[in-house]
């Protein structure tokens, strides 16, 4: 009996008779019989028409108003099997109507038993519910009664009473989602009515919450309703043709205005009766979880072996993990429509974090971090846009950043906040960041990342736990697992332009180390290439999308990523051809789009898309109409050229330039592809195929892959399509706008991807190619709109703008054809204001004319207002560059050249004095006028030589006051500085330009002795010493300066003898940082444009001490990148890409050949010292040298340079004096000797770190050292005693296997350590403590300690006395007490790196060499100097090779030993400019043990664990002589005698090989036996590997 019905039955079987009736209160009127017996059934017709009558009164009655028993006669009519069982819909539906009435007006208790409550629950629920699905349906308004009154009058209750009422509840529940669900599907049909909605759920809702217990398929069901908001489940509901329910790419993209309806009453269930629903739905999802984890147990048990947790066949079954992941979607959604039934759900879900099995804690992972950022079953939101190529950009002042529809299903969305609710789970969350599976870490990261971007589910996070996840984020960019720094990146791809600066860029800029941004820059370098992909595109992007908020000056967004181009573009630096392809892709997609703006221009034809016009709500039509999209464009190449650093300002250019070069390459090979003409050629037909060979493999070395490039290429001109060849031609064509190389490149793209013989790879083949050689930055179209931001400094782009147009006169001067006629008016507008204050605008654009003029003279204006203009410059221009540029121009267009040098130089030298208006301008004309116009400036000349020293060089006009530091840089130059500098200029271009060999050392040797002096003496000319401080500084740089211009022509250079070049080369290690940077900047150009001799290679390795970091890490990247180039020379002359115009393996051991001269260099070098300390100190250079250079196939080539040079004297300087009072008293050969035993020794230290063999050379060669340093020693007996002396003093030995042993530690963990791991906080330890321990000396004490070694006393520089500081703390740069400094600064940094075979020869085979590889070698590196000189000679002097095609273009950019990839780039420092000092050295007397000095301390004691010490000796190890050494010396055949150079003795090096002394002392070939020829020389110089 049902609970709420009453105990008696006689009321529900007894009826009574109406006349009986005591009508004490109103009753049931309606007398009508509804029954029958079988057979004489009633009419539908009459039996609905009584239903209705019935229904009608009993509607409008009241409970309490009426007497209950007046309703039993009915009640029990109604119960009847006739009607509840009636075939026809309206019986049914009225019946219910009225079935429903009674159990509201005798409400608590039914009239019914329990069978009968069951056939009438069973009518209602099976019949009448599900019928309102059809809201069309003749009965709905009765179904809808029907459904309402169980819902107000909560009779649907009862149903709870009835025993076994589990499978109607179930129907219920199924029917009721089912209806709602079906509705939501309708398209085009009646929707049904929310009251339906709202009572259905009302009366699921009290079923749950009077249910003593729910049937668990019921809770299924309502759990299931969750799922509807997944796509898959979408899928397979609406995809009935789709397997597995997989929902289309189409239909994922459906955005839903509400919720489902089925959805929602589920969710109103659940909140509802939080408390039941929250138990049922703990126990559905523990009865998951335990099946997995019982599944998994299973699986352990029955393996006996031990393995990995984390294998997934030991983990839940296929089955079990379905199961799994539907339940963990659901709690997805649970939390964020009903977060309160997840109580008791939490829990487990955070046990499963620390579950064994690897799936369980990656799906555990997953669950909470979407749970924590409120994503639900369909996924996280779409990322958002990030397009590089929209126009307008994104302006943080707007909100929203786009109007992207809503998706309620993806919308994050959190209740409440997790963090709060759950703080326990949410810190075991967090701890999966140090979880042992990287899969884990990486789903960890992914899952922070989105709850930093949907800020916790739109609840918000405080401060504290953003900055946490802003922090580990930044950890994981630099986690060990590759997998991880991915995950992290795409975390940050998922951020939009807003959230990047507002969450990340709190956390620091691009710039700041340690921030999340900055670790995503380092990931451009990381060592694995997917991760250097997509770190390189995310920045790219994000700059892109930001360049609109830097050009408009947002100082937030240009702090925080600003620097982001810099970063990309020094990636370059690695010189590895993936990314140099992947620079490729993302500068002209990402920095710079090529469909940037998406606008078309002024002269194209209007259509009617729109696809690419602004849109409307962005700019209104007239706006774009106006807008102009080659300006838009330039603005932001501009942009990004300012956004540059120094070194990433190098890349820049140097890809600009390499278009030049490399469009050269790739015209050869489309015109050897039409040669070649498919296989068909009529003749020469093995020329042709040889030559497009050639051509092929030398492009193939550009790019990755060769083999595969080369497959492509060949398969590019094999299909012969003229068409792509005359596309290829338009884009690399000067005179092709940007608009048709674009077009030009989207259809190349097109017809090679539809042609049938096209393999997929060719266009990944040729895409980066056509980038490298396409006109697209330099381009005529945006001349114009540089040329108006250089006029006008719009957007602050003035300066770049300058730059730029100086760069493109230099490198495609072509593209300016079209527009230097406005050039040249620009110029004549400015030369009307010059007596205005202006900045250094018109030196650009003068610059940028004069090297257009040198090519096209013809197309400059000839008039005479341009002359004036141009005679403007020279005599009243500022700076005085103008007029140095005004006139190169007039003498390279001019038809009257001679009448116009002529009375240029007369008003040049007319009432000429010092401080007159104009008369530096004046001065830089003369100097130029002597370069280009010699003959012209005649008898002139000796009058400007007299203005020249006697009027500025011998006069000092400026005090300064004396207590000020004796030697120091000045930002900017003062007017006298400037002139004694131009003064030096004139003096160099006197004698550049002087053209009689006969007469030529006579003239030039004054100006040596000159420009000797000032680099010798600092800067010093005057003999009293009165020159200011700033002064000198610039002098010795300038006078450095011209001797390297003055040596790029062999008769000039000739005249520098070996002493004075020992004290140019000092210049590289002067105390102020910007002099020998520049220095080394200048010395880098020339060498690599291959205008100096080699000896000048010698210069770059005395950086072994550099204190400044940068300048250290990029000259060791350009001696690596030397060298390689010098490897590939042999190669390329194998190929013929390098003329054979000289053995190849003298152009491959250019480096090795200078080491012969870098121990004579440091035997003259000023800090050298003969006790063991100092010659360690010595020792540095060597393994700086050996780091750089050496490796397996060329080091017994340097070993024995250094056995021969023990084989020399000393020519350099004068033998000692007898006197012993002077400088001369100084023996410099057993200086030399002495470096020589050094320099075995770490070489053997060298070869035994790398587990290499010294191999033996052929047999008798003959290697010549160069004549200007060495000379052969003409007594025998002496050179057999000199070879077998040791001159090193004892303990060098011990000290230099540890120098090595350290070295080479430093070099391996610095090659194995990414930047992100701590290099860059190393970097910045090592200069602190280079700051704080490095040794100083002053300069003067370093002449008096030559004096005092001299004596023959036998002092070492610790013995001698001054005036120092004794103690050893730290000097900022530019401290008075560090002017005076040790030339040789100490700083501890070794790099290995590759070096190739040697073959000696004397100067003048080096010279020969170097004039045979002119334009053969690498672009210079854009330097921003006055060294335009050299190209406006037209003579000897200039090496410009600008108009053929250089060997390899790639090696225009710096490249890196590939070992070395992933060490970092160390910041450049903003003050490194205005530094004056480098640490000096203490000589007075030797610092206490705690504050020795570690450059100068004694090496330790290596400890046990490091390698074993060598056995002491009294002594060094000396070299022994050879039998064939002694041989020769008693006049014996040393033919009989063979060199053995590559072993030593094992015990402990005491004795030397006796061949080792015969190549010290240099055996000439015996009868029958010749020297190494140069077809022989070519055997040892194969390329070796790198390291």
């Amino acid at each position: 009996m049902p609970a709420r019905a009453r105990p008696a039955s006689s009321t529900a079987t007894e009826v009574v008779p109406q006349e009986d009736m005591v009508t004490m209160m109103p009753g049931l009127q309606f007398n009508e019989t509804l029954s029958w017996r079988a057979g004489k059934a009633i009419p539908v017709a009459e039996l609905l028409r009584r239903l209705q009558a019935l229904s009608k009164e009993m509607r409008d009655m009241e409970q309490e108003e009426n007497e209950r028993q007046s309703f039993t006669r009915v009640a029990k009519e109604l119960a009847s099997s006739n009607l509840l069982t009636h075939k026809d819909k309206g019986v049914k539906a009225w019946t219910a109507a009225c079935l429903v009435d009674i159990l509201r007006l005798c409400a608590p208790d039914a009239p019914y038993t329990e069978q009968q409550l069951r056939d009438i629950f069973t009518m209602l629920i099976t019949s009448i519910l599900p019928a309102l699905s059809d809201p069309s349906n003749a009965y709905n308004v009765q179904h809808a009664y029907v459904l309402q009154s169980l819902s107000q009058v909560k009779s649907i209750v009862l149903v709870t009473d009835i025993p076994n009422s589990e499978n109607l509840i179930l129907y219920l529940f199924t029917c009721f989602f089912d209806i709602l669900s079906g509705s939501s599907r309708a398209s085009g049909e009646e929707q049904l009515p929310k009251n339906v909605e709202y009572n259905m759920t009302s009366i699921l809702v009290t079923i749950v919450d009077e249910s003593s217990s729910l049937p668990q398929e019921a809770v299924d069901t309502i759990v299931a309703q969750f799922l509807r908001t997944d796509p898959r489940v979408i899928g397979s509901t609406h995809g009935k043709g789709k397997k597995n329910g997989i929902v289309g790419e189409k239909q994922s993209t459906l955005v839903l205005k509400e919720l489902p309806p089925a959805y929602n009453m589920a969710k109103m269930i659940c909140n509802s009766c939080e408390d039941k629903m929250a138990r049922e739905i703990s126990k559905y999802f523990n009865d998951v979880i335990v099946e997995a984890s019982a599944s998994s147990n299973h699986n352990r048990r029955s393996s006996r072996d031990v393995v990995d947790a984390d294998d997934p066949a030991l983990g839940p079954t296929e089955d079990d993990l379905k199961e799994l992941y539907k339940a963990h979607r659901l709690l997805r959604e649970l939390w964020r429509a009903c977060p309160v039934v997840l109580q008791n759900v939490i829990p487990q879900l955070e046990a499963e974090l620390s579950a064994e099995n690897l799936q369980l804690r990656l799906l555990a992972t997953e669950t909470l971090g979407d749970i924590i950022s409120g994503i639900g079953a369909a996924g996280p939101p779409p990322p958002p846009t990030i397009d590089p190529a929209t126009y307008p950009q994104i302006d943080l002042s707007g909100w929203p950043e786009a109007s992207q529809p809503i998706n309620l299903l993806t919308m994050p969305r959190s209740p409440q906040s997790f963090p709060q609710a759950h703080p326990h789970a949410y810190t075991s969350f967090l701890s999966r960041r140090q979880d042992k599976s990287a899969v884990i870490r990486s789903a960890w990261t992914l899952a922070i990342g989105r709850i930093l971007t949907t800020s916790a589910g739109g609840v918000g996070l405080s401060p504290s736990d953003q900055q946490r996840l802003v922090e580990d984020l930044s950890r994981m960019l630099n986690d060990a697992d590759e997998k991880v720094r991915i995950a992290a990146i795409k975390a940050v791809a998922t951020f939009s332009f807003r959230d990047v600066i507002d969450k990340l860029g709190s956390d620091g800029s691009v710039a700041t180390a340690g921030s999340v941004l900055s670790n995503l820059a380092e990931r451009v370098k990381d060592r694995k290439h997917t991760v250097r992909v997509e770190a390189t595109w995310v920045l790219a992007r994000l700059w892109g999308v930001a360049s609109g908020e830097i050009a408009a000056g947002n100082e937030e967004v240009i702090n925080i990523l600003g620097a982001t181009p810099s970063k990309i573009l020094n990636a370059a630096y690695i010189a590895d051809l993936e990314i140099n392809v992947l620079l490729d892709h993302v500068f002209f997609q990402a920095l710079l789009p090529l469909s940037y703006p998406p606008i078309k221009s002024k002269a194209a034809k209007p259509t009617n898309g729109d696809s690419q016009r602004v849109n409307d709500s962005q700019t209104n039509g007239e706006e774009s109409k106006s807008l102009d999209p080659d300006k838009i464009r330039t603005a932001r190449l501009l942009l990004l050229a300012k956004s540059l650093d120094e070194r990433a300002t190098k890349i820049f250019f140097a890809r600009c330039a390499m278009q030049a070069q490399l469009s050269k390459y790739f015209t050869a090979y489309l015109q050897s592809c039409e040669d070649y003409n498919n296989g068909i050629m009529d003749r020469n037909e093995a020329q042709i195929k040889d030559r497009l060979s050639k051509l092929v493999n030398e492009l193939a070395k550009l790019l990755p892959d060769q083999s595969k490039v080369s497959a492509d290429l060949w398969k590019f001109a094999k299909m012969h399509d003229r068409r792509a060849y005359q596309l290829i031609r338009f884009c690399m064509a000067p005179e092709s706008v940007y608009r048709t190389v674009v077009k030009a490149l989207k259809e190349l793209t097109k017809r090679i991807e539809s042609l049938p013989a096209a393999t997929s790879s060719l266009m990944d083949t040729l895409a980066p190619l056509l980038y490298r050689t396409s006109i697209l930055i330099y381009n005529k179209s945006h001349v114009p709109a540089i040329m108006e931001f250089s006029r006008t400094d719009e957007k602050s782009l003035g300066s770049i703008a300058h730059e730029v147009m100086k760069d493109i006169s230099s490198r495609t001067p072509e593209v300016l054809k079209a527009h230097v006629s406005e050039l040249c008016r620009l110029l004549q507008e400015e030369a009307l204001s010059l007596d205005k204050p202006k900045d250094n605008g018109a030196v650009d654009d003068l610059k940028a004319c004069a090297a257009f003029a040198r090519k096209f003279p013809s197309e400059i204006p000839q008039d005479q207002e341009f002359t004036q203009a141009m005679t403007s410059f020279v005599l009243r221009g500022s700076p005085p560059e103008t007029a140095k540029h005004a006139i190169s121009i007039l003498m390279a267009t001019s038809k009257k050249k001679e009448a116009l040098a002529k009375d240029l130089v007369r008003r040049c030298i007319k009432n000429f004095k010092y401080g007159s208006p104009g008369f530096l301008s004046r001065l830089a004309a003369l100097s130029q006028l002597l370069l280009l116009a010699p003959r012209e400036v005649g008898a002139d000349s000796n009058g400007i030589i007299d203005i020249a020293t006697k009027e500025i060089l011998l006069q000092v006009r400026t005090t300064f006051d004396e207590s000020l530091e004796r030697y120091q840089w000045a930002a900017s130059m003062d007017e006298e500085c400037n002139a004694k500098c131009w003064a030096l200029k004139i003096l160099a271009n006197k004698i550049r330009s002087h053209r009689d060999a006969s007469t030529l050392q006579t003239v030039a040797d004054p100006v040596f002795t000159l420009l000797t002096t000032l680099v010798s003496n600092e800067g010093e000319l005057s003999t009293e010493n009165s020159t200011p401080p700033n002064h000198k500084s610039s002098l010795r740089l300038t006078a450095a300066r011209l001797l390297l211009k003055l040596c790029v022509s062999k008769p000039h250079e000739g005249l520098l003898a070996p002493a004075a070049f020992n004290e140019l080369a000092e210049v590289a290690q002067d105390a102020l940082f910007p002099v020998r940077s520049s220095f080394l900047q200048r010395l880098k150009k020339y060498l690599a444009q291959t205008k100096l001799p080699p000896r000048f290679y010698v210069i770059p390795f005395l950086l072994a001490f550099e204190p400044d970091e940068v300048l250290k890490a990029e000259t060791v990247t350009w001696i690596r990148s030397r060298a390689a180039f010098f490897a590939s020379l042999k190669s390329q002359q194998a190929t013929g890409a390098v003329p054979k115009t000289q053995p190849a393996s003298k152009a491959s051991t250019v480096l090795e050949s200078v080491f012969a001269r870098l121990l004579s260099l440091l035997a003259h070098h000023p800090d050298f010292g003969d006790s063991a300390e100092e010659l360690l100190d010595s020792a540095r250079y060597i393994m700086f040298y050996l780091s750089t250079v050496a490796n397996e196939d060329n080091i017994s080539l340097i070993f024995h340079i250094a056995q021969r040079v023990k084989g020399c004297r000393d020519v350099v300087s004068p033998p000692p004096s007898p006197s012993g009072n002077s400088d001369e008293s100084i023996d410099y050969s057993k200086r030399l000797y002495a470096l020589s035993d050094l320099a075995q020794q770490a070489i053997h230290g060298f070869i035994d770190a790398h587990n290499w063999s010294l191999q033996t050379l052929p047999s008798l060669t003959r290697l010549t050292l160069p004549k200007s340093l060495f000379a052969e020693i003409k007594d025998h007996e002496l050179a057999i005693t000199t070879a077998e002396k040791n001159f090193l003093p004892e303990g060098v030995q011990e000290g230099l296997e540890i120098q090595v042993r350290n070295t080479l530690r430093k070099s391996k963990s610095g090659s194995k350590k990414r930047k992100s791991e701590g290099v860059e906080d190393s970097l910045k330890a090592k200069k602190a403590k280079t700051a704080r321990s490095l040794p100083i000396r002053d300069s003067k004490a370093s002449k008096e300690r030559k004096k005092v070694r001299s004596s023959g006393k036998g002092e070492s520089w610790d013995d001698v006395a001054d005036e120092s500081d004794p103690d050893d703390a730290p000097r900022e740069r530019g401290s008075s007490e560090v002017r005076e400094r040790r030339r040789s600064g100490r700083v501890s940094a070794v790099v290995s790196g590759p070096g190739k075979s040697y073959a000696e020869r004397d100067d003048e085979e080096d010279e020969r060499e170097l004039e045979e590889l002119n334009g053969t070698d690498e672009p210079v590196e854009p330097v921003d100097d006055d060294d335009d000189d050299d190209d406006e000679l037209g003579n000897e002097n200039s090496n410009d090779d600008a108009d053929e095609p250089r060997s390899n273009p790639e090696d225009e950019i710096p490249s890196a030993d590939a070992d070395n990839e992933d060490l970092p780039t160390p910041p450049i420092s903003a003050s490194k400019g205005l530094s004056t000092t480098r640490p000096k050295l203490k000589a007075k007397a030797k610092p206490s043990p705690r504050t020795r000095p570690p450059s100068r301390a004694k090496p330790p004691a290596p400890s046990k664990a490091a390698a074993p010490a060598p056995a002491k000796t009294k002594s060094a190890p000396a070299p022994t002589p050879t039998a064939a050494a002694k041989a020769r010396a008693n006049g014996k055949a040393a033919s009989k005698a063979k060199p053995a150079l590559a072993q030593r003795p094992a015990a402990g090096r005491a004795t030397r090989s006796r061949g080792a002394a015969e190549a010290a002392v240099g055996a000439e070939p015996a009868a029958g036996e010749v020297g190494l020829s140069g077809g022989e020389e070519s055997e040892l110089s194969e390329v070796g590997e790198s390291e």
